[in-house]
């Protein structure tokens, strides 16, 4: 089963079970209510529901343009990222073979390292992974830092090498800062306790059709745990199920691969014939 029918299956039923919950709630409730005082109190509980259901709708906008800002930066800190590993690659291409040999051999081990190894460790918060993979960038910067250039393209080529480690640096700490940010505790808490205050109010309003009123209640019920549920999901860029995908790390090990081989079969040309 594929990846985007678990997360359409989970949606549903997380939507029909919110519905079905407040359902058999107002099935529970709506008897219990004196008729003639929800009649005469009609205007006044529908000026209530549009002043509390405007202001929860806003405060859901905002929490929903909020975490999927966040998200979609996530997703762009992973592109960089990869792209500065390809950079730095390509840059110690210049140097010497020993030099070269050690920037790009513990570059292609850091990469693996994040696909196979941080990548779930992000999702579970294992920060001795994340410490362990972090290492094999320092040691790229032990080769960059004991490179002596031997002349004055070496010298240019180590100064854009160490500017492009600065900026993969960089990158990583962004990454790892957007996979440990998550929305405030207090403000998870507003959300569902706004939640549940949006759809008990429904039951106060007086619809003389059971069947209508149960439409109206379920309708609210699983939109407001539809937008919780992305709202929840998208939070945790990581490991939610729209997460970000490590394919830019991918592409970059599928790049490496390809450039190994292409130097082995540059190699294994004979120069006399």
């Amino acid at each position: 089963m594929g990846h985007r029918v678990k997360a359409v299956l989970r949606l549903a039923v997380i939507v029909l079970g919110a519905s079905a919950v407040a359902i058999l709630a107002l099935a529970l409730v709506r008897p219990q209510l004196p008729t003639a005082t929800l009649r005469a109190s009609n205007p006044e509980v529908g000026n209530y529901l549009q002043a509390v259901g405007t202001i929860y709708a806003v405060l859901l906008a905002f929490v929903v343009y909020v975490v999927w800002g966040q998200f979609d930066a996530a997703r762009k800190q992973v592109d960089h990222e990869a792209n500065e590993v390809i950079d730095l690659y390509r840059t110690a291409d210049g140097f010497a073979e020993a030099a070269r040999a050690h920037v790009q051999r513990e570059l292609a081990t850091y990469v693996a390292a994040v696909i196979r190894e941080e990548w779930p460790a992000m999702a579970t918060h294992g920060e001795a992974v994340l410490e362990r993979t972090g290492a094999h960038l320092d040691r790229v910067w032990d080769g960059l830092h004991c490179l002596a250039p031997a002349d004055d393209c070496q010298r240019a080529l180590h100064g854009e090498a160490l500017s492009r480690f600065n900026d993969l640096s960089d990158a990583r700490t962004e990454r790892l800062t957007s996979a440990r940010m998550r929305i405030p505790f207090g403000l998870k808490l507003l959300l569902y306790v706004g939640a549940f205050v949006m759809v008990a109010s429904m039951f106060l309003v007086q619809v003389d059709s059971f069947a209508v009123h149960a439409i109206m209640t379920g309708a609210m019920a699983g939109a407001v745990s539809h937008v919780l549920y992305l709202v929840i999901d998208l939070d945790d860029p990581f490991a939610g199920v729209w997460r970000v995908s490590p394919a830019g790390f991918e592409r970059v090990e599928r790049y490496i691969a390809g450039r190994r081989r292409d130097h082995a079969a540059a190699c294994a040309v004979d120069p006399a014939a």
